[in-house]
């Protein structure tokens, strides 16, 4: 009788360093590959950015909102022999979103393409068409991109040269920016609009941002919005869930002030001022915050003013609002545009301050999920993009939510000002103090030119056996990108173990 061999990481214990998605992932293959794994989370639930607020009945989901690229939650709980199903319930949403702009005019977004065309042509004569163009070329780009940029893990600078790569240079383009893409197909500046907001999921801007990410419109136009009903934090949960039944051990309001050694022989110290040990550790900090609090000099992933000249993401000023009556017309997802909005962009990248014409995200998921909210009651979250490191005090704070409320019920008409039953926010100061994110930023290291694909930190990076995780490695931002994450750092972790140690890639910058 043959005996079945050992999984990979059999007898191996690994730590992982804090539980947001891309922790919360690798943990769940690490445990596949037979590791003995614990998560170290210093807040009292997992999740990280990806958290939930809970007062009064309402429940109100702190970061992501946005359910998109349905495919790659099917490919992670695959691998387990599991579906998101088993987790919880998808809708999809017919509209989309609805969008705003500061002029009266506003769209709604369907989920029927024929009728996305239709809305294109009704603001520009053969825009139609060139929105087909449009997409089948975003279409290209996703698949394209998704096999050879993001499902296979190219985090040195080596890795690109590989023939596959090279002959993708015509789908994928890498280095025009996205508003010079997009103005190839439409002139519309309200219609470049559509197109191009998705790069508020990576924290960049039309004229920063590779051409590369055009493959986000396929995502919506192609792939569809969907809902996890109860919220994105449901997603938070199967993670959790699927990880206890692999065997993993969640440690929350436990605190990692400090990690010291090398494969087969780590220290974590604690808060408590115990220390617990591991052969390998995955780190799901923001690297910057890694090398400030984590890593002794020696062992740090960049040097001491390396992670100055990177360029972070916006932060996000966020209104959590529990509110009573209704919300028409508000759609479950909303934008709030200025006809013009490059001077937003400009408070962000140029000339950090306070936007003067905002653009801005709402979600009302309680307009779709009765659950989430009391009877008669709303949940509704607005997020504006800030300047990293903006100064957020109570006043200016107080100031700009005044104005935010205010442009809502004039841009959007929906007045929420004497309807609010629960109120809480968060801005730079609570992104840079709960959860380590350099200079307040909400998302980490920006989409820019040179901070894509192996241009970012690699997964193998400080001492030997240490490992990045999350949105500031490979392959980047957002909720599908950081289950992704997971998995090519389990893979580097066990690629590493099976062949005998240390391989790893030059750090950059």
């Amino acid at each position: 009788m043959t005996r079945e061999p050992d999984p990979p990481l059999s007898g191996r214990s690994v730590a992982v360093v804090g539980g947001g998605v891309g922790g919360l992932s690798a943990a769940c293959y690490l445990a596949d590959d037979g590791a003995d794994v614990t998560v170290y989370e210093r807040h009292d639930r997992v999740g990280g950015v990806a958290g939930r607020i809970e007062r009064d009945g309402f429940a109100l989901d702190t970061g992501p909102s946005w359910y998109l690229q349905p495919e790659v939650f099917e490919r992670f709980f695959g691998h387990f022999g599991r579906e998101p199903s088993d987790f919880y319930d998808l809708v999809d949403l017919d509209p989309k979103y609805r969008v705003f702009w500061t002029d009266g005019d506003r769209a709604t977004v369907p989920a029927d393409r024929d009728a996305v065309r239709a809305l294109f042509e009704s603001y520009e004569d053969g825009a139609g068409g060139a929105f087909d163009a449009y997409l089948e070329r975003a279409r290209e780009s996703y698949e394209l991109g998704m096999e050879r940029f993001v499902y296979t893990d190219r985090a040195r600078l080596r890795d690109m040269l590989d023939v596959d790569v090279l002959r993708s240079g015509r789908a994928l383009p890498l280095l025009r920016t996205m508003d010079d893409h997009v103005s190839r197909y439409v002139d519309h500046p309200k219609l470049r609009q559509l197109l191009e907001y998705t790069l508020v999921f990576l924290g960049g801007s039309p004229y920063n941002t590779p051409a590369l990410y055009s493959m986000l419109s396929w995502a919506d136009h192609g792939l569809g919005v969907r809902y996890p009903v109860g919220g994105m934090y449901r997603v938070v949960e199967a993670l959790r869930d699927l990880g206890t039944s692999l065997g993993v051990e969640y440690r929350t309001g436990t605190e990692v002030t400090g990690v010291t050694g090398r494969r087969g022989g780590f220290t974590l110290s604690l808060a408590d001022a115990r220390d617990a040990g591991a052969d390998l550790v995955v780190c799901d900090v923001p690297p910057a915050a890694a090398d400030r609090d984590l890593l002794v000099p020696g062992d740090r992933i960049r040097g001491a003013d390396a992670w100055e000249s990177a360029t972070y993401a916006p932060s996000a000023y966020l209104l959590y609002l529990g509110v009573e009556g209704d919300v028409a017309p508000l759609a479950h997802h909303s934008l709030v545009f200025p006809t013009d909005w490059d001077a937003h962009f400009e408070a962000i990248f140029d000339d950090p301050r306070w936007p003067d014409e905002p653009a801005y995200y709402v979600n009302a998921p309680s307009v779709t999920d009765d659950t989430v909210a009391p009877d008669g009651h709303h949940t509704v979250v607005v997020l504006l993009p800030v300047a990293p490191g903006l100064r957020d005090d109570a006043d200016a704070r107080s100031r700009f939510r005044d104005r935010i409320l205010a442009d809502l019920a004039d841009h959007a008409g929906v007045d929420l000002r004497d309807r609010i039953v629960v109120e809480e926010d968060a801005c730079v100061t609570e992104f840079a103090s709960r959860f380590g994110r350099p200079e307040g930023t909400a998302l980490g290291l920006a989409h820019t030119l040179d901070q894509t694909g192996p241009l970012r930190p690699s997964h193998r990076a400080g001492p030997d056996g240490f490992y990045l995780v999350g949105s500031d490695t490979t392959p980047g931002i957002g909720v599908p990108m950081c289950l992704i994450s997971g998995e090519h750092a389990a893979a580097a972790v066990r690629e590493d173990e099976t062949q005998g140690g240390l391989r790893r890639a030059l750090p950059v910058g």
